[in-house]
């Protein structure tokens, strides 16, 4: 398991729980307390550094490598593992520009005429740019071509208050070189209700699991700035109650065709986590991005409630044998995501923090240690999201409650939104896709 963060520490519990018993082994950059709980052995080092890990996983005879995080995967670390003959679960270095390299993306939907891709333009010039943002009628959605952690996006008439405030940004992103890559796309900006499908991939087979709706925004009501994600939610089944099975079909079918399309382009096959954000508009579902790793905190609400094999699972991704469904518990899932004060802008960091995993779990709750490192038996946090608190029962409405009773239980100078998952806020997203569609 490469990776420390609560979406790898998802992934650990899965694989832990396996009937096969599996030996856990981890590679992570600071320790975390809920993956070293469960693991044979850990190493703390550089997770970026392809050699390092590959090293690692020969000495230790390692079956089967799972890459949590992004940066490994455009690190190349993946090319390593297998160079080394470690069978890996996560794309390739060139595969995983799906995710490293947005521009990569659109302009590989549009040679090969995938379905529901955005109206676009891609620049290295400044003033190309901003005679694209002036010759576009409608409002615009500006982004950095490569990673930044979930916070490079900004979309006018909500980050950015007009045309001038989006050419700043621009010339902020290609003089800065914001995301590593000194290209910034603007896109059309898409109105309706946004969606998440995270699937497992094996080159050629798309096996999608439930839908999670994300929510970015630092604050409750969706206002401050944009995070790495402060908390997500799935109902009882695959689709949330404002979408249907058609807007998870189309969704399902844009990420096979995306497949196909890398595999014609670069010659190599997808394998891994393949996680698809996408847009319902009136038009029906439009391409967001994709992200070559499970969602963060997307990734809990799927595997918290996991019912097949997950090693098993992982195994026939890096073999190329998927086949069958994945199953899942007939459970509806809400995360909230406690985070330092002053996060995302001024975060506190190594505020000490206290967990009592018992009545937690007590309540139906789940604990998933993220940005944090345990050190002399404390448990201190970074400037990034600290702890994700997954609730599991029938209904939205009563996951939430699970999820917000748990947060008496940790203790520190942590908040989060309180209304991710509430009645309210999913009847508000039921009437804003009735005035969408119409």
């Amino acid at each position: 398991m490469v990776g420390n963060g609560a979406r790898e520490h998802a992934i650990a519990s899965a694989l832990f729980k396996s009937p096969k018993k599996p030996e856990l082994y981890a590679f992570m950059s600071a320790r975390n307390p809920g993956i070293a709980g469960i693991s044979k052995d850990i190493k703390i080092a550089n997770i970026n550094n392809g050699k390092d890990v590959a090293e690692y996983s020969v000495r230790n005879k390692i079956d089967l490598a799972v890459i949590g995080p992004e940066a490994p995967l455009e690190a190349g670390v993946v090319d390593e593992l297998e160079s080394a003959g470690i069978r890996t679960v996560g794309p390739r270095k060139i595969a995983a520009q799906l995710e490293t390299d947005k521009s990569f993306c659109r302009n590989l939907l549009k040679k090969y005429n995938v379905s529901g891709n955005a109206k676009f333009g891609i620049f290295s010039d400044y003033k190309d740019a901003v005679d694209f943002i002036d010759s576009s009628d409608e409002d615009v959605v500006i982004k950095p071509a490569g990673l930044t952690g979930g916070k490079g996006v900004k979309i006018m008439g909500e980050h950015l208050k007009d045309r001038e405030d989006a050419k700043k940004y621009v010339k902020e992103i290609l003089e800065q070189k914001i995301g590593k890559i000194q290209k910034v796309v603007i896109e059309e900006k898409l109105v309706g209700e946004e969606f998440t499908l995270q699937a497992f991939v094996d080159g050629s087979h798309v096996i999608g699991a439930p839908m999670v709706q994300d929510h970015k925004r630092a604050y409750d009501g969706d206002c401050g700035p944009n995070t790495g994600g402060m908390g997500s939610y799935s109902d009882k089944g695959y689709i949330l109650p404002f979408l249907t099975q058609k807007d998870y079909d189309i969704g399902i079918g844009i990420m096979e065709d995306s497949i196909k399309a890398l595999k014609k382009e670069t010659g190599i096959a997808y394998k891994g986590f393949l996680y698809g954000q996408f847009m319902t508009t009136k038009k029906g579902p439009v391409l967001i991005e994709f992200n070559s790793r499970l969602g963060d905190p997307e990734a809990m609400n799927i595997l918290s409630i996991l019912e097949s094999d997950f090693v098993e699972i992982c195994g026939n991704i890096a073999e190329g044998k998927l086949k069958n469904k994945a199953k899942f518990k007939e459970k509806a899932t809400v995360c909230k995501y406690l985070v330092p004060s002053g996060y995302p802008e001024n975060p506190k960091t190594n505020v000490e923090v206290t967990v009592n995993e018992k009545e937690i779990e007590r309540l139906g709750g789940v604990v998933y240690y993220a940005s944090v490192r345990e050190e002399n038996g404390k448990i201190l946090t970074s400037s990034s999201r600290a702890i994700c608190i997954t609730g599991i029962a029938d209904s939205i409405a009563d996951a939430e409650r699970v999820a917000e009773n748990s947060m008496k239980y940790v203790k520190g100078d942590l908040f989060h939104r309180r209304d991710i998952g509430t009645k309210e806020l999913i009847q508000k997203r039921i009437e804003h896709m009735r005035e969408v569609r119409g």
